[in-house]
Parts: structure tokens; C-alpha cells; sequence
């Protein structure tokens, strides 16, 4: 087959418009990515992304016949909203878009631990979509026990807050981002703090504080309902300085022996069972996803549980070196065609 009639991906993140024409994939840190596709039988392509830039990318994807795209859903207080409309817009001309953001809005937000809680992932959550009843319902949960608050969108821990009882009238609060000391607000002033999160982010996730946080966490990276690979970290986030430090995660491929029982768990259950209660056909999973996973109690036979503490689907870099080659496959599974229309590699 001729190179020219390879199936173009286009690899998109975020960039300075000025960049595009000079951007390079060998050179970026999807390299490894390029490297997989190109060797899967695609065109792959980078795709820089700037709110000034949309008629270019446009144009690029619609000569595509896949999007695997890199953008977070916040970023330098930048959303992607414009971003999406173009997506949305590629992909019902007939371009492959991973992930697709209305996929994004049933997986990738923290109301999914809501909707799923009652997996064998779920936990001790709540999802407040309105100011008034997080207002007249939190303040009875979390004199019961410490909370966790997350707003439904965001990533890199913005807006995540340990919060737990200091008296009748005031919480103590931890940040998972910028400073890590403790400090005491009143329950009025939580409440007013947390307003903009049903403004801003569509509503605000509460989930019973983990005590095993300590432990670790690990990462199960899927491409579609496959494993792709694991990284296992010793978080510091919320983590009282008592339990220790946190550490750089740790990838390995899907045959890591420490985590063959989530494996089986997440391609056996956990993604049929998220497929069926979000409503998602598995031929549009991300072709590049990730759960974190907590450990929760142990079972009756003494084996860990899982608790899941979110879900990412929109700009899963870093993954595993095993992750590439099984992007690559599940772009073959799906039988990619040319987009609507040939355009120039970049514009």
C-alpha cells in the first residue's frame, strides 16, 4: 500500500499556534506512539491545539481518520470547551475521536464513582449536583467521618479537599493541590468556598475518606475494555505525614503478577459493568483510559479490595511502554477510514 493512502491519526495536544507547522512527533513525547501506529500501518501526525488556531485544526482532523487526543479539561485555567465542539463536529462526519467528549462527560468526571458505586469498585459516595442540597446534607455526613471533596471536572487534584469535623460549627480542611497545611473553616464558610463547583464544574463529588491512602494507589491503564498496562505510587496528597512520603509512579505492563486479580476484575466486570451503567458502546471506549484504584478492606478470603477514586479519559500521558502497541491494535480493530476530506498534514 502506498504511504499516502495510510489511515492519518492525528495525535492532538495542546500548543502555541505558532508551533504547528514545525511540530514534530519524533521529537514530542508521543514519540513512542508515533513509532506504533506508524508501524500498525497508519499516517500518524501531530495535531498542536490553540484556541486561535481552531480552523486549522479543524481542518486537520477532517482529513483524518482518527483523533487520539491529549487535552485536559482544565489546564493554566484554560477549558476545552471550543475544542470539543470541533470534535463533536469531525466525529459526526465520520472521524474516529478518542476520547469522544461526550464519552468524557458519562466516564471521565468524578459523578462517575456515583453512577458506578454499585460496582465492585463503589465506595461510600455521594454526588451533590446543587448548592442548596450539598448545603443542608454534607454537614450531617461529615460529622460521621472524614470526606473527600471532588469537583466533577478538573484533574491534577484542583479543588480536591479532605475535609472532617473540628467541632460543631467548623471542618478542618486539607488541599490535595498547592499548601498541604491543614487550616479550620467554618461550616458557612466550606459552603460558600465549594459554591462555584455547581457553577464551574457541574456538581461536587463526596466520598468517605480512605484510610489505606497510605499504602499506595495503582493505575490500571486500558485501551478499550484491554489492559494496557499498571503504575503503582506511593501517593502524598491527603496523606498524613505519618503514613510517609509520596514517590514517583511506577509503570508495568498488563502482565505485572501483582495485579492479575484487577485485571481479571476490570476486563471481566468492572468495564462491562461501567459500559452498561453509563450507557457507553465498548466500540466507543477511549482507546486510551485509566482507573486509580485505592485499597479499600479485605475480603472474607484476606484478598485487598479496590476502591476507585477516578477515572481519566481525557489526556492520559504518561502510560506504560506496553501501552502504544495496544493503542495501535485497537485503532486496527476498529477499521479506520480516510476522513471526509484530504488536507494538509499541518496547516
Amino acid at each position: 500500500m502506498d504511504a499516502s493512502s495510510h489511515p492519518k491519526v492525528a495525535i492532538v495536544w495542546r500548543g502555541e499556534a505558532r508551533d504547528r507547522s514545525r511540530a514534530s512527533l519524533a521529537q514530542s513525547r508521543f514519540a513512542a506512539l508515533g513509532e506504533a501506529l506508524s508501524q500498525a500501518g497508519f499516517a500518524p501526525e501531530p495535531c498542536l491545539y490553540d484556541e486561535t488556531a481552531d480552523q486549522a485544526v479543524r481542518a486537520q482532523l477532517a482529513g483524518a481518520a482518527a483523533a487520539l487526543v491529549f487535552v485536559n479539561p482544565l489546564q493554566d485555567g484554560r477549558r476545552r470547551y471550543e475544542l470539543d465542539a470541533i470534535l463533536r463536529e469531525v466525529a459526526a462526519a465520520g472521524v474516529m475521536v478518542s476520547a469522544h467528549p461526550d464519552v468524557i462527560d458519562k466516564m471521565g468526571v468524578k459523578a462517575v464513582l456515583w453512577r458506578t458505586r454499585t460496582l465492585g469498585w463503589g465506595s461510600d459516595v455521594h454526588f451533590h449536583a446543587d448548592a442548596a442540597e450539598f448545603a443542608k446534607t454534607f454537614p450531617a455526613r461529615v460529622a460521621n467521618g472524614p470526606r473527600v471533596l471532588k469537583p466533577n471536572r478538573g484533574n491534577g487534584g484542583q479543588g480536591v479537599w479532605k475535609v472532617e469535623a473540628a467541632n460543631a460549627d467548623e471542618v478542618r480542611i486539607v488541599a490535595a493541590e498547592g499548601d498541604p497545611s491543614p487550616r479550620i473553616l467554618s461550616l458557612a464558610a466550606l459552603l460558600a468556598a465549594r459554591e462555584e463547583d455547581f457553577t464551574e464544574a457541574g456538581g461536587l463529588l463526596d466520598q468517605a475518606w480512605q484510610p489505606r491512602i497510605g499504602e499506595g494507589m495503582v493505575r490500571c491503564y486500558m485501551s478499550a475494555d484491554r489492559t494496557a498496562g499498571f503504575g503503582a505510587q506511593k501517593v502524598a496528597a491527603l496523606v498524613p505525614p505519618e503514613l510517609g512520603r509520596g514517590g514517583p509512579r511506577l509503570y508495568s505492563g498488563p502482565e505485572d503478577a501483582r495485579f492479575q486479580r484487577l485485571r481479571v476484575l476490570m476486563e471481566r466486570d468492572w468495564t462491562p459493568g461501567l459500559c452498561r451503567l453509563l450507557d457507553i458502546a465498548p466500540q466507543d471506549l477511549p482507546a486510551i483510559w485509566d482507573a486509580d484504584f485505592m485499597l479499600g478492606p479485605p475480603g472474607p478470603d484476606g484478598q485487598d479490595s479496590y476502591v476507585l477514586c477516578e477515572i481519566n479519559a481525557s489526556a492520559v500521558f504518561p502510560m506504560p511502554d506496553e501501552a502504544p502497541r495496544l493503542i495501535a491494535r485497537t485503532l486496527a480493530d476498529r477499521e479506520l477510514r480516510q476522513g471526509a476530506r484530504d488536507t494538509d498534514t499541518v496547516v
